[in-house]
This record gives structure tokens, C-alpha cells and sequence, in this order.
């Protein structure tokens, strides 16, 4: 059900990042397109070293090592093991939920469903 919500919700992509640092900072494509992918190259590399990134203002990626547990398969009901796995965590800055939260007042269409 959620998903379906999200596909109405507009979406920033990297490809609009890129003609954004065209337009406003003049760069030129190519410049804008290699600088948008180095950003995010550089923060999937410091997350493959194991490095938190903390991006101030916006908020902090982080690696979470979460143990083995028992799972179960909704459809047979057997129990099967969800293997040890390590992931990735955001979580934004106290300014990001403040600026958001201002743009996007509790009630309006936008609000995530419960």
C-alpha cells in the first residue's frame, strides 16, 4: 500500500541535481553530472569503509550490524533464519525535521498514512 502512495509524491533525482548545479552554479553538464556522482561515490565509498558520514544540516548516514534472528515464511509459515547482515541508517538533522515539518504541516496530502 505504501508504495503506491509514494509513486504520486514527486521525486528529486540525480540527473535533476545535476541540471540544478548547471543552472544555478554554472557548470557545465558534463561538470555538474561528474560532480553530483563523486558526492554520492564518496559517501558509498566512506559507508564501505565502515565510516559514519555526518552531512551538517542535513542529517548522518551510519552502518548498523544487525544479528541473525528467527524469521518466518508468511506464505508456509516454516521458520527460517534472516541471516546476520549489516545495513545502512539515516537519520536527519534536528534543522532537516524542522524544515520539513514547516513545509509540510501535520494533515496536509502529504503526510506519510498510518
Amino acid at each position: 500500500m505504501r508504495k503506491e502512495a509514494e509513486k504520486d509524491l514527486p521525486t528529486l533525482t540525480k540527473a535533476e541535481l545535476a541540471e540544478l548545479l548547471f543552472e544555478q552554479v554554472g557548470l557545465n553538464k558534463r561538470e555538474a553530472k561528474d560532480m553530483v556522482e563523486t558526492f554520492f561515490d564518496e559517501i558509498r565509498n566512506a559507508l564501505e569503509r565502515g565510516e559514519a558520514v555526518k552531512l551538517s544540516g542535513f542529517g548522518n548516514f551510519q552502518l548498523r550490524d544487525k544479528p541473525q534472528r528467527p524469521g518466518r515464511n508468511p506464505k508456509t509459515g516454516e521458520e527460517i533464519p534472516i541471516t546476520a547482515r549489516r545495513v545502512v541508517t539515516f537519520h536527519a538533522s534536528q534543522k532537516l525535521k524542522g524544515m520539513v515539518e514547516e513545509t509540510n504541516p501535520p494533515g496536509n496530502s502529504l503526510a506519510r498514512a498510518a
